[in-house]
């Protein structure tokens, strides 16, 4: 039974990962610190006897016994309300974390695929967004503990790949959405689908006009699989180029969720918040015979189910 070591576990598209790897027949060790994770995304899996779980901090020294075939590091705060509460440990984790997590696949002979992001474009110059553009970042804005990090975390894994030979995989994630977010994340969906459910205003920052492109979880997770199994050591795009505008999404959640007291809520754009982001999937259909398969409507409305039991708990 090959067995694979998931970062973040108890995180959002962790758990999920975790879910997938078992259904394949992989024996799973979770590990998470729970700084932004939480148990009960992975509590179901703890009867399973091919699920083993550390409560532990990848900055800190990482050991784990036995044979390891693969390695994904998905440990970070994600989204901006955590890494501007958390700066320094989201720097720490997508350096020192990713430092502790390579020295392991070394050691071990795993391969390791680590979780960027599309925020290491920045606010992009080009749109949509191919793997070879590098980008347009601020480095010392408060955005910048987030994406400098995962731009590190590229460039130390090539690294260890050119310099050590070690077998990497780098998957660059676009906005990702489903079951098991939470409610308190701060991103767009959630805050707009508990907002409306609350009867709230639903907070859009500016005028509404950012795009963003949104994939459901399961596609994420299918993709993610068949990268971590190719041949491919580059960052690949993985994510829905179905764009659409912030003010669409909130319009389409409210219409969603019927509650007629929800209302739009206009805030200050904040700092170096990127305009539009899409991914060019180019490469990943070529590389991968990979695309989205789950359309929004029906991927909002099994989010919806899930915050629906959340509020009512």
């Amino acid at each position: 039974m090959k067995r694979v070591l998931i970062t973040g576990a108890a995180g959002f598209i962790g758990s999920h990962l975790c879910d997938r790897f078992l259904k394949e027949g992989y024996h799973v060790t979770g590990m998470d610190n729970l700084l932004t994770g939480a148990l009960k995304n992975i509590e179901h899996l703890f009867p399973d006897a091919r699920f083993d779980f550390y409560h532990h901090d990848v900055t800190k020294y990482v050991h784990v016994p036995g044979d390891l075939d693969y390695i994904l590091h998905f440990a970070s705060p994600a989204s901006p309300i955590d890494y501007l509460k958390m700066p320094i440990q989201t720097l720490k984790v997508g350096s020192l974390g990713t430092h502790n997590l390579l020295g392991l696949a070394k050691s071990k002979a795993s391969r390791i695929l680590i979780a960027s992001t599309s925020e290491v474009y920045g606010d992009p110059l080009i749109h949509p967004q191919k793997e070879d553009y590098w980008g347009n970042v601020n480095p010392i804005g408060p955005r910048g503990v987030y994406d400098e990090s995962k731009r590190f975390m590229e460039a130390i894994t090539m690294a260890y790949h050119r310099y050590h030979g070690l077998e990497a995989r780098i998957v660059r994630i676009f906005n990702t959405y489903g079951p098991r977010m939470r409610i308190e994340d701060g991103r767009a969906l959630p805050a707009f689908m508990a907002q409306a459910l609350r009867g709230e205003g639903l907070t859009v920052y500016g005028d509404g006009s950012q795009t963003r492109s949104f994939c459901y979880v399961d596609d994420l997770v299918e993709g993610i699989y068949r990268l971590l199994l190719s041949d491919y050591s580059l960052p690949v795009n993985i994510g829905n180029p179905d764009e659409i505008t912030i003010m669409q999404l909130a319009k389409e959640i409210i219409q969603l969720v019927g509650n007629p007291k929800a209302f739009i809520d206009y805030r200050e754009l904040p700092e170096d918040d990127p305009k539009v982001r899409q991914p060019d999937i180019t490469l990943a259909r070529r590389l991968l015979g990979w695309e989205p398969k789950v359309v929004r409507s029906e991927g909002l409305v099994h989010t919806l189910e899930y915050f629906r039991k959340e509020l009512n708990k």
